[in-house]
């Protein structure tokens, strides 16, 4: 969605406030911002309401509606919001406003235009996803120390392929050029096992459950 009357928009499914699941900013209040919208079909996805629908809504709406909930930190999600244009210029408003600002986008589009004061939360799709062949690999040289990876894992042919991936891609020196965050899908492969396989080949990468699956299951709006 581009502009109405002059004004821009973007498409939501929803606008939350909530405790953040995931990346190194696991645990602090968070005002969730989820764009509706993706051109991915991960087998496992845990938000297929936001594939369609959602309602428009006006970015500085959006911007005055997080500054509501009395915290800084802002998460712009999906869906993948990148696949909607005006997602750049949010991530500038909110910004501009004062929010400390992450993205969680697929690594399937080109992050290179997303505001340098935002930090990132990438996915790279294993195997096990059904969209690997979707990862946009050049997005990799782009990331900063303010950036995150993130794979989620399935099985440990899932696991293999994720430990290949930051030898090759994501090693600098011997050291990851971002934090690199492994994940169990949840029902599919024993937490434990994830971390034992990561201790077992010292993978300079942290270990993550979803937090907020802990807390709520997968209620909508948590």
């Amino acid at each position: 969605m581009s502009k109405a009357a002059g004004v821009p928009t973007v498409r939501i499914s929803e606008i939350f406030h909530s405790l953040q699941g995931e990346s190194s900013r696991v645990g602090l209040p968070t005002v969730f911002i989820r764009l509706t919208g993706c051109p991915l079909r991960c087998r496992w996805c845990d938000t297929a309401h936001a594939f369609t629908g959602g309602r428009v809504r006006r970015i500085d709406e959006l911007v005055a509606e997080a500054g509501r909930h009395g915290t800084r930190t802002v998460c712009v999600t999906g869906g993948e919001p990148l696949a909607q244009k005006n997602c750049l210029p949010l991530l500038t408003a909110l910004c501009d406003a004062g929010f400390d600002v992450s993205l969680e986008t697929s690594g399937a589009l080109d992050i290179g235009g997303v505001d340098p004061r935002v930090s990132r939360i990438m996915d790279l799709k294993a195997p096990g996803s059904g969209e690997t062949g979707k990862n946009l690999l050049a997005n990799i040289p782009l990331l900063t120390a303010r950036d995150e990876v993130k794979i989620v894992i399935a099985d440990r042919t899932d696991y293999e392929w994720a430990r290949s991936i930051i030898s090759e891609h994501l090693l600098l020196a011997g050291m990851p050029r971002c934090p690199v965050l492994l994940s169990p899908v949840q029902g599919e492969l024993a937490p434990a096992d994830l971390a034992g396989w990561i201790l077992e080949d010292q993978l300079p990468v942290r270990f993550q459950l979803q937090l907020h699956k802990v807390l709520w299951g997968n209620m909508q709006g948590k």
